[in-house]
């Protein structure tokens, strides 16, 4: 039997799904091991395997597919442990990253610092080169002082280069030039240059793109080396791929080229997984994505059926933080995953995150060192866990280090330790309600009229107060839930994309030079195709432009509906478009007015699998009676005796009836008072917040 493997190492645990020639999925989840991911790694297949009744052996050598997402970028980044990097940029311009675009959310906020650049300003180096808007070359480029600057890099033991050049998107001479002098000079040193990473008009975020790109390639080749390494050495001789930020899989080859695009590359599986759920419980084409990890809340958002892309992915805050600038699918993050921690602020309010307990030591319930209250140890409190089946048995919970653990957030405010506890959940539920709110309302969309697909290992534990405050009615729990993103990589398609800068107004639209952007940007998607080993046959190209009114700052992506620009027909069509999701995402539709487009891009998919079809639908199956019971605690001060289902005892076409709490081996599902559940004839949670 062959399998395909997918894996996603989160701040906490590592998530596997296994999916043998069936289609069936077996999960597998272990405690991330930061100092050497293949550990955790290991101990997740191994769980799988011995689910499937095989050795780990067995699955590796039987498996043809590994799909790799990974949190190692975004954790260098966030902790500062990437590469020593140089950036060198257009003589006059040395500031890019110190003033990145302005503004703060408070503005008369003088209490907070001002935000250091990515690299700092001592390491920015200037070049005596200039290049103009239309590709002119106004200052050649001095190559005296450039081989100066690159021997002193070398001198001072950098890492890594990042090159951008002004206006190097209209012609890339210079910095092609000065990364043929990086080779000469400084071997084996990694570089990116501006240009070929991310050619778009804004330079802040072109620089920082560069920069946080180069940073990463040491660390980044190093691991994806590393791990390379150690699967074969444990036997598996398969096909290994990456998921990226860009919504499907690429090549090891290829991530080391560009490891910007593994940063946020688990939670871009998320909504791949969410739209392929909604379609099989034939629940519509836009999702609400909410995946709740040990040590955040991811969230997205699906329209129409299409993934939502964005150029506004900061790490840490906006405008303040740093910005990633690449396409990337728009998953927003807020530091409230079961890991997060409750804490008493200096004005003697309760709060719950950003601060995690991780994996190491973890939530005080782990039972390994950690003392801190969190959400999970919250949930502990309340009954919602079995301290006994935690990860199907294979983790016992310590419930008086738990009840330890928010006694000293309860002592502070007054309440007994279960009311602190129901309050640490409804604080988190809060916090992720609002996440909801800032990709759903406040872009636009009626969460009321989307269908919430839940997923993470802490999910079910509020998912149904989350989908009552917002109105929702179609809530999806799968039965992959505990692992969504790295189940969405079952159904990811290997994803490449190409763009480039060229200002096209639509009342002067050029279409020969727009066509020729395009057949640029194809060359280099199948140049990539052909490099797929047995792949490239079965794919598709998507084509777009970044387009505005006149006078807007920010873009949006719009589809092309032909090839090309063939006649006016084609344009007329391709301006609706624009026009049509401005109006969806905006509400404002101004048809008189001519657009704007900045970039172009195209989009390869390579397919990978087949979607699942959908099981025959279930009828209504025989109530069955709880093995057991359990007293859990709802807000009030004394506790309910509470129902406790096994998944593996309920048929599809059940419906339980709340209060009751449903067990998984990765994930608990609790059923609110005045709230149910029903199993669907794919064997996925339905659940009924009415």
């Amino acid at each position: 039997m062959t399998y395909r493997i997918s894996v996603d190492t989160g701040g906490t645990f590592t998530d596997v799904v296994v999916s043998d020639g069936t289609g069936s999925f077996t999960i597998g989840k272990a405690l991330t091991t930061p100092d050497r991911i293949f550990d955790g790694m290991r101990n997740a297949m191994a769980h799988a395997a011995q689910d499937l009744g095989i050795t780990l052996d067995d699955l590796l050598r039987d498996a043809s597919l590994l799909i790799y997402g990974t949190t190692r970028a975004t954790n260098a980044i966030v902790t500062g442990t990437v590469a020593r990097t140089a950036l060198l940029t257009t003589e006059g311009f040395p500031d890019v990253l110190v003033l990145k675009e302005g503004g703060k959310f408070n503005p008369h906020d003088f209490s907070q610092d001002y935000p250091q650049p990515y690299i700092p300003r001592r390491y920015t180096f200037e070049i005596e080169e200039r290049i103009g808007s239309e590709g002119q070359t106004v200052i050649p480029l001095n190559l005296a002082q450039a081989r100066k600057v690159i021997a002193e890099l070398g001198r001072q033991d950098f890492g890594a280069v990042a090159v951008c050049f002004l206006w190097s998107i209209a012609n890339p001479a210079h910095e092609l030039q000065v990364g043929a002098l990086i080779e000469e000079i400084l071997p084996g040193v990694p570089y990116t240059l501006s240009h070929q990473l991310i050619p778009v008009v804004r330079e802040y975020r072109r620089a920082s793109a560069t920069a946080i790109d180069a940073s990463l390639k040491p660390l980044m080749q190093a691991h994806l080396r590393d791990l390379e390494s150690d699967l074969r050495a444990a036997g598996y001789g398969g096909e290994i791929l990456v998921s990226t930020a860009a919504g499907g899989c690429s090549s090891i080859d290829g991530l080391i080229e560009k490891p910007i695009y593994t940063v946020g590359s688990g939670p871009a599986m998320a909504p791949i997984a969410g739209i392929t759920y909604s379609r099989l419980e034939e629940m519509g084409e836009d999702v609400i994505v909410c995946d709740t990890g040990g040590t955040t809340f991811d969230v997205g958002v699906v329209r129409d059926g299409r993934l939502t892309f964005s150029r506004d992915t900061w790490l840490g805050p906006r405008y303040t933080g740093n910005l990633l600038g690449i396409s990337a699918v728009d998953m927003r993050s807020i530091g409230a995953g079961g890991g997060s921690i409750a804490w008493i602020d200096d004005g003697g309010l309760m709060r719950v995150g950003p601060m995690s307990a991780g994996s190491v030591p973890g939530p005080a319930c782990y039972g390994r060192g950690g003392t801190r209250p969190t959400v999970s140890d919250a949930a502990v409190v309340l009954g919602y866990f079995d301290p006994d089946y935690f990860l199907g048995g294979r983790m016992r919970l310590d419930v008086a280090a738990a009840r330890r653990a928010v006694a000293e957030v309860a002592d502070r405010i007054g309440l007994t330790v279960e009311e602190t506890a129901f309050r640490i959940l409804g604080l988190a539920s809060d916090l992720m309600v609002r996440a909801i709110g800032d990709v759903t309302i406040n872009e636009g969309v009626n969460p009321r009229e989307s269908t919430i697909v839940a997923g993470g290992g802490a999910a079910g534990v509020n998912i149904m107060l989350i989908a009552r405050e917002l109105g929702c009615r179609n809530v999806i729990l799968p039965s992959t839930a505990s692992a969504l993103s790295a189940a969405g990589m079952q159904f990811a398609d290997i994803v490449a994309e190409e763009a480039r800068s060229l200002v096209m107004p639509s009342n002067r639209f050029d279409r020969a030079r727009v066509n020729a952007v395009f057949d640029e940007l194809e060359e280099k998607l199948h140049a990539f195709r052909r490099r797929l080993p047995g792949r490239g046959d079965s794919y598709a190209i998507e084509r777009l432009g970044e387009a505005r009114y006149l006078g807007q700052i920010w873009e949006l992506d719009t589809p092309l509906a032909a090839d090309r620009f063939g006649d006016d027909a084609s344009l007329s069509a391709y301006v609706d478009a624009f026009h049509d999701v401005h109006e969806r995402v905006f509400a404002v539709r101004d048809a008189a007015s001519p657009i704007e487009t900045v970039s172009w891009k195209a989009r390869l998919m390579v397919a990978l699998a087949e979607p699942p079809g959908p099981s025959t639908a279930a009828g209504p199956a025989e109530a069955r009676v709880a093995s057991t019971t359990r007293p859990c605690f709802f807000g009030d001060r004394t506790p309910v005796e509470v129902p406790i289902h096994k998944a593996a005892d309920l048929a599809r076409g059940s419906r339980i009836q709340g209060p009751a709490i449903i067990e998984e081996s990765t994930t608990t599902l609790v059923v609110y008072p005045g709230m149910a559940v029903s199993i669907s004839g794919n064997g996925h949670y339905r659940l009924d917040i009415a």
